[in-house]
């Protein structure tokens, strides 16, 4: 393949990616409205999610093994800090995202979830002394006044405005989470390799999700309509597993300041999609306010050349 063609493709990639990860929220949210009568959980969800996807991510890890026979052997402490990543991560991240999705809007909740870049950068100074550069912190305060002008038309002291204050809070700390094993794995991710990294730390966060619903839920929980299912296959196979799989091929052939690039169009596809689908839609300062939060998180995500 010419380099053009390969770069080609790794564009191509990279924006299957971004818009598969886009619309999990609207899944999500689709999934919740398809469930109401059967009150369905976020604990179930997530269990559907993560088992429904695991043999996948098996087959992944097995295949590295298979074609990678010479990888380092994984030490104890290796697999111990997979676990605790795959737990934070995906398990922990991805419940709390869907706990705060049964309150928000799912373009709106995709905005929060996509500051992780700017934690990363206030995590990075307050526990491995990275200095933030004059830029980021101009991409922090961009970012944080966005966020500001997005909740504020929905803040207040009603009922239904604390739940959605709460809603907000939830898929904050889960881009938190996520910052958190952005940050943690950095060392183990050069060790391991980023696929196997991967697969073994999706494969960990199953166990959690499954321990989870045993003890909260019964069986009769999966007594679900069919377009819950369907839902829950669509976020499993085309929200999950894929992107995963895009994502880390398009970083490779194109590299992380254009991928950046293109990722910006995540929020932008999911409050469309929200807007579309779900009549989720944005205010005026709300979308000012989510016009910032984009260019602040570009603005800390791109690498100088």
């Amino acid at each position: 393949m010419s380099a053009g063609g390969y770069r080609a493709l790794g564009i191509a990639l990279a924006l299957a990616g971004t818009i598969s990860f886009a619309f999990r929220p609207i899944v999500v949210k689709l999934a919740y409205a398809a469930g109401a009568g059967s009150h369905l959980s976020a604990t179930t969800l997530l269990f559907l999610r993560m088992t429904l996807s695991l043999p996948f991510f098996l087959a992944i890890a097995w295949w590295f093994r298979r074609i990678y026979p010479d990888a380092p052997k994984l030490e104890r402490r290796d697999w111990l800090a997979l676990g605790g990543l795959g737990l934070i991560g995906y398990y922990l991240a991805s419940l709390l995202d869907f706990l705060g999705l049964q309150y928000i809007p799912a373009g709106l909740g995709r905005l929060i979830m996509f500051i992780y870049p700017t934690i990363v950068v206030l995590l990075s100074f307050l526990f491995l002394g990275k200095k933030p550069s004059a830029k980021e912190l101009l991409a922090l305060a961009v970012t944080y006044l966005g966020i500001a002008l997005v909740l504020s038309e929905r803040l207040g002291a009603t009922p239904e405005e604390r739940r959605f204050l709460l809603g907000a809070l939830l898929v904050f700390a889960s881009s938190m989470c996520y910052a958190v094993y952005l940050v943690a794995s950095s060392a183990l991710v050069k060790r391991v390799g980023s696929g196997r990294f991967t697969a073994y730390t999706m494969i960990a966060s199953t166990v959690p999700a499954v321990i989870q619903f045993g003890v909260l839920e019964s069986p009769a929980a999966l007594e679900l309509p069919g377009a819950v299912w369907g839902y829950a296959v669509l976020l499993a196979l085309a929200c999950t597993v894929l992107p995963v799989l895009f994502v880390a091929e398009a970083l490779k052939r194109i590299g992380a300041n254009h991928f950046a690039l293109i990722g910006a169009l995540g929020p932008v596809t999911t409050v469309a999609a929200d807007f579309a689908l779900l009549d989720g839609a944005l205010g005026a300062v709300q979308i000012m306010g989510a016009a910032l939060v984009i260019s602040g998180v570009l603005l800390v995500s791109m690498k100088r050349s």
